[in-house]
């Protein structure tokens, strides 16, 4: 698994190689403080290249994660109440007893993620891809 320092250094600089690409349209001051206190209510880390980070108890509520990649990131008991997820990829993420209350999933990818326990009272899930899903209610195949 790769280390959340890593990657954000490869953001910064790949964020400077690719100037006006909206894969990159997070807010870099966002990224640096969520690195340094895992914690960032309220940030935009649309776009931003997350897959295999450590998120484990983050504090992301009302974060906006559209179009992020958090492929195999671990968010085990993170708050991710209201966080904006739109069209981002939790393929094979972990979600274990992660709060997600009143968040936005509509097109997510979450092929293979484990929501075990997971709080999803209030979420909006409309267009979400489900294969090998672990939800709250069991395992979810509909989209495989």
């Amino acid at each position: 698994m790769r280390n959340l320092s890593s990657l954000a250094v490869l953001l910064v600089l790949a964020g400077l190689l690719c100037t006006g690409s909206a894969a990159f349209a997070f807010d870099k001051n966002h990224l640096m403080k969520f690195e340094a206190k895992k914690s960032c209510r309220e940030c935009d880390l649309s776009g931003a290249n997350l897959s295999g980070a450590n998120l484990s108890n983050a504090n992301l509520e009302n974060a906006n994660l559209k179009n992020a990649d958090l492929r195999k990131a671990n968010l085990q008991e993170a708050n991710l109440q209201e966080a904006n997820l739109v069209q981002t990829d939790l393929r094979n993420a972990n979600l274990r007893n992660a709060d997600l209350r009143n968040a936005q999933l509509f097109r997510t990818n979450l092929r293979g993620a484990d929501l075990t326990g997971a709080d999803i009272k209030g979420t909006k899930m409309t267009g979400a891809k489900f294969c090998k899903t672990k939800m709250p209610w069991g395992i979810d195949n509909d989209d495989c």
